[in-house]
């Protein structure tokens, strides 16, 4: 019979390659040579050549060949059954839940996934090569830890006792190529007048803050806006993990937190980072995400004449971001509520708020500019607002971001010269 490429299609057949890979991988591991540094090269080699034996003993077809050859070199080399959904574009979300299951976000629809690891232990490897790629420490004394992959996608890791059902792993992938503003306006996030808008206020060093929820695009945005910072300026960044992508500024500093380790060395927190960039020159200040007393500092680097600087954090609206704000300042240090507002309002320009629709798209739902402080209150005025208009026939929601007001700080636009 004539052999066909991809003929083994069935479970059974699945099955025994999968039987056929957990031995041929036990063969690899044994005859590797740990003495020396093993290059990719000769690991394929190798998978080729047992290939090629066992393919000898009994029929596999082409499709069952690439398969085996594929996963055996990123069971050996990569991230396992993972290694195939990193280098999926188009998935955004691998979420692992122990070994219950994987489920992966693509197209902005959850899925399960089909394959699981072979063992728990194999997801622990993996788990410990993560971290150990970006220098981090995660075991049962220290089981949660954030960390990140060498294309960017950030990670986040919680092993038992913490996790009741296994090692949890939490893989967000970020666009090889960071999503701009065009894309943004292509894809009716906001309109075109909206990002002119946007654009003249980075520009003019106004100070921006963005909010939203889990999964709304913060991050993106907030790259797609450092794309209107002039090329001449010094800007550092300041991370939990390294994830923003800032492109065209030559004069670029990036720093990353450091947790504490067995080794004895004391964690470096934003805060630290933040105290050392004020020593650093900056221009501005780019603080990936505040989420607890680092907020103090933050909000101290707005009134310390490092204008233009921008931040994210997690809230339900702009409104909500500024109560979110003070709670966060109160945990790094006890100050009187009114001169905690007052520092919020004197320091803050704008919040851009944005939010995921139903339909899964991601909006900009406000922007609104702090005008000041009055009585006990910081002033807000709504500058767009989106407003819903139904839906088409594919579900997907209607609405378009409209203007609510005008500006009223035109100071550092003047400062600049820019006209809106």
């Amino acid at each position: 019979m004539e052999e066909k490429p991809g003929c083994e299609t069935d479970r059974g057949k699945w099955a025994d390659i999968d039987e056929c890979k957990r031995r041929l991988k036990t063969v690899i591991l044994e005859r590797l040579d740990y003495s020396r540094e093993t290059s990719d090269e000769e690991i394929m080699d190798m998978i080729d050549g047992l290939i090629i034996s066992e393919s000898k003993k009994r029929f596999i077809g082409l499709e069952a060949r690439n398969r085996l050859r594929q996963e055996l070199f990123h069971s050996i080399r990569k991230l396992d059954i993972l290694q195939e959904l990193v280098d999926d574009s188009g998935v955004t979300e691998i979420m692992i839940n122990g070994m219950d299951g994987i489920f992966i976000e693509k197209g902005g629809r959850v899925t399960a996934y089909e394959m699981n690891f072979e063992s728990k232990e194999k997801l622990e490897d993996v788990i410990q090569q993560i971290a150990a790629g970006c220098n981090r420490t995660v075991n049962e004394a220290s089981p949660i830890v954030d960390a990140r992959l060498e294309n960017g996608s950030r990670v986040n890791v919680v092993l038992s006792p913490v996790a009741l059902n296994g090692p949890i792993l939490t893989i967000r992938r970020f666009p090889e190529h960071p999503i701009g503003m065009k894309e943004l306006t292509a894809m009716g996030s906001l309109t075109e007048e909206a990002a002119a808008f946007l654009s003249c206020l980075v520009r003019a060093k106004y100070n921006i803050f963005i909010s939203g929820g889990t999964g709304s695009g913060k991050t993106t945005f907030l790259n797609a806006l450092s794309a209107y910072i002039p090329e001449d300026e010094r800007i550092i960044t300041i991370e939990d993990n390294a994830e923003l992508q800032i492109r065209g500024i030559p004069n670029l500093v990036r720093m990353e937190t450091r947790n504490a380790n067995v080794e004895g060395c004391r964690p470096i927190t934003i805060r630290d980072l933040i105290k050392a960039s004020l020593r650093m020159r900056p221009d501005r200040i780019v603080v990936g995400e505040v989420r607890g007393s680092e907020a103090i500092d933050m909000v101290q680097c707005l009134n310390t004449g490092h204008d233009g600087s921008m931040s994210t954090g997690h809230a339900n609206s702009c409104k909500d971001m500024l109560s979110r704000l003070e709670t966060m300042i109160l945990m790094g240090m006890e100050l009187p509520l009114m001169a905690i507002r007052q520092q919020i309002a004197s320091g803050l320009d704008i919040i851009v708020h944005l939010g995921r629709l139903r339909d899964k798209s991601r909006r900009v739902l406000e922007i609104t500019e702090i005008t000041g402080f009055k009585g006990s209150e910081i002033m807000a005025e709504p500058l767009y607002a989106f407003e819903e208009e139904g839906e088409d026939a594919h579900g997907r929601v209607l609405g378009t971001l409209k203007k609510k007001g005008e500006l009223r700080n035109h100071g550092k636009l003047k400062a600049a010269g820019i006209c809106l």
